[in-house]
């Protein structure tokens, strides 16, 4: 059986829906998984439900994740957050990291990983930080941004080889200050984290770039989903 990915739904304030980037759902199949989009809630017997469903989560992009959790004040140019969304996060990475269940975060996926271990954030980088690469980029988003230098002896190295490597980019927030329960993994050129694992977890990742636009033109990003995937898949038997 293909083993089940849940993945957090993404949200829009003005339509008041849930919604779904078909990639991230396509990529999960194209690497044998079985993708389903979770209910927003913070429910947590709701929450328990689902989670025991799925063999792994997959945490999308979307909001800006609320400075709260990292203990700031929201600035002018933060976005506004979910705050549901965030509950609902924290408490499946809680369960993830619990259970040693695999998880993959993409953009606010590894944001808000970094920030409920511990970490900070950049709320805005053109007016926090000298960005020296292109880190907002404009359609087609399957192409590249920049580069990323990935570290020796990480679970990134291990999936998709040490060294620098092309990625696509579209982000405003950041990783600041490093959660003291992860490992860095990547940095962009002009050395923003872009990669982190948390430590003592067998698989529980998350890239800045986006996997989702780019899984079938580029290797890399391919390999990081079947990675995750094939994790997944293990799972089923542990």
């Amino acid at each position: 059986m293909r083993p089940v990915i849940g993945l957090i739904p993404l949200y829009d304030d003005d339509k008041e829906s849930y919604w779904m980037l078909p990639g991230y759902m396509k990529a999960i199949e194209e690497t044998g998984g079985l993708p389903i989009m979770l209910p927003l809630t913070s429910d947590e017997d709701e929450l328990d439900e689902a989670y025991s469903l799925c063999d792994g989560l997959l945490f999308t992009g979307g909001h800006d994740v609320s400075p709260d959790i990292y203990g700031e004040i929201p600035k002018k140019t933060c976005g506004k957050p979910c705050i549901t969304r965030d509950r609902m996060e924290c408490y499946l990475i809680d369960k993830c990291l619990r259970d040693d269940k695999p998880l993959l975060g993409i953009c606010r996926g590894i944001q808000l990983l970094n920030a409920h271990l511990g970490g900070t954030l950049y709320q805005d980088l053109p007016t926090e930080y000298q960005c020296k690469a292109e880190h907002h980029m404009t359609p087609p988003y399957d192409r590249k941004a920049h580069d990323v230098e990935v570290f020796d002896n990480t679970l990134l190295a291990k999936i998709i080889g040490s060294g620098i490597h092309e990625v696509n980019s579209y982000h405003h927030q950041a990783i600041k200050e490093l959660s003291p329960e992860v490992t860095k993994m990547a940095v962009s050129e002009d050395g923003l984290i872009e990669a982190i694992a948390v430590n003592n977890h067998r698989f529980a990742i998350g890239v800045q770039w986006h996997p989702e636009f780019s899984y079938y033109n580029n290797e890399e990003s391919m390999k990081i989903v079947t990675a995750f995937v094939n994790e997944c898949r293990k799972g089923r038997s542990i």
